[in-house]
């Protein structure tokens, strides 16, 4: 039985997108509200890096496990070249920086496929083709979107600024132009916007959700490389916690140098990019490899992910609520655990809880109240 039928989720971002994804699979259709559309932020700029172990020990085990796992579904069901998803492998490397403004020599280790063998310090599997993968997450939503809108969902462009209710119910959802989506049931899934539902809903039953900035660059290797590498360096490499995931396009995504946790106040989509970070990112790559490093990038971009105040998503119900839910925060690893939370909160919308995931570790009410 549905539980509810005139959805709306906030939010275009992977979250998003795959609530609307598995309940179109059930041939339920909502409304997704995005200030610009389809993959607004971090869901079409982040790496698409996915790691299946990488959480074992801990409360998101199941959570990445079945995320590692639905992704391979996914690409058999959307057709893995559509989405750029390939498996991989990946390694950790010490370098020593000070040797990285030496000529190298070219030399390759046996373990290493693309950095220098000259300032190479220690190198350490980090995965393989068994348990290491990636997804091009703006190519992923669009062709999940593209399966939902022809089942009849539909895209508003706009922004949510209150949710209605009555009664304890959720009956519209508000626009900044004035306009009211009626709605039996509402979705933030927001990213590190979610803050802003704070304003939609008492403040005191949804907790705060911060953003942190990080900024990316695309630079097209000569061949198609197949293994990502987090850098290890007491230098700048180092402290910038470099990493470079190659796509099976020719392209290498580098990213690095986090910012603070903050509020996020950038809108969606218009994060700035400060030269000072590419200008860094092009710096640890030059240091590192003669292949990729004198490459000049062909994108930059910037976005932020979301954290929480215990590290760990919020999914499921809003205290006090009825039709209120929320499914955001899941920090660096929103592309990976985007598409089971979406496969579990819809099955949560429709039958009442869900099969897919035990969501009792990310419900809201963890925290008690909030001012």
């Amino acid at each position: 039985m549905v539980a509810f039928t005139k959805i709306v989720i906030a939010g275009g971002g992977i979250v998003g997108n795959a609530i609307a994804y598995y309940l179109a699979k059930q041939n339920v259709c909502v409304t997704l509200v995005d200030p610009v559309g389809i993959a607004p932020a971090a869901s079409a700029k982040a790496g698409g890096f996915l790691a299946r172990q990488w959480r074992d020990s801990t409360p998101l085990q199941e959570m990445q496990q079945k995320g590692f796992d639905l992704h391979q579904e996914l690409a058999n069901e959307l057709g893995a070249a559509n989405i750029d998803y390939r498996r991989l492998t990946c390694a950790t490397i010490a370098v020593d920086e000070s040797k990285g403004m030496q000529k190298p020599s070219n030399r390759k280790l046996r373990d290493v496929e693309w950095v220098d063998s000259d300032i190479v310090l220690d190198t350490s599997p980090m995965g393989d083709t068994s348990n290491i993968a990636q997804v091009h997450p703006r190519k992923l939503c669009e062709a999940m979107w593209e399966f939902s809108e022809k089942a009849g969902s539909c895209l508003k462009i706009g922004r949510v600024v209150n949710v209605e209710q009555q009664n304890g119910c959720v009956t519209g959802v508000k626009l900044e132009d004035g306009s009211v989506i009626e709605a039996d049931a509402v979705v933030v899934a927001c990213g590190p916007w979610t803050h802003e539902a704070r304003s939609w809903f008492s403040s005191s039953n949804v907790p705060p959700v911060t953003g942190v900035k990080c900024h990316s660059m695309l630079v097209r290797a000569p061949r198609v490389l197949q293994q990502a590498v987090f850098f290890q360096s007491n230098g700048v490499v180092g402290d910038g916690g470099v990493e470079v995931y190659p796509r099976p396009d020719g392209d290498c995504y580098v990213n690095g140098f986090e910012g603070d946790e903050v509020i996020c106040t950038e809108r969606p989509g218009s994060e700035e990019v400060e030269q000072k970070c590419v200008d860094l990112l092009q710096e640890a790559l030059a240091q590192t490899s003669t292949e990729v490093g004198q490459l000049q990038p062909h994108t930059t971009q910037a976005c932020y992910w979301p954290e929480t105040p215990d590290g760990y998503p919020l999914i499921g119900p809003i205290p006090g609520v009825q039709g209120g839910f929320i499914a955001a925060g899941h920090s660096v690893w929103g592309i990976l655990q985007g598409p089971v939370t979406g496969k579990a909160v819809a099955e949560l919308l429709m039958d009442g809880s869900s099969t897919t995931l035990d969501l009792d570790s990310f419900s809201l009410q963890r925290f008690g109240s909030f001012s």
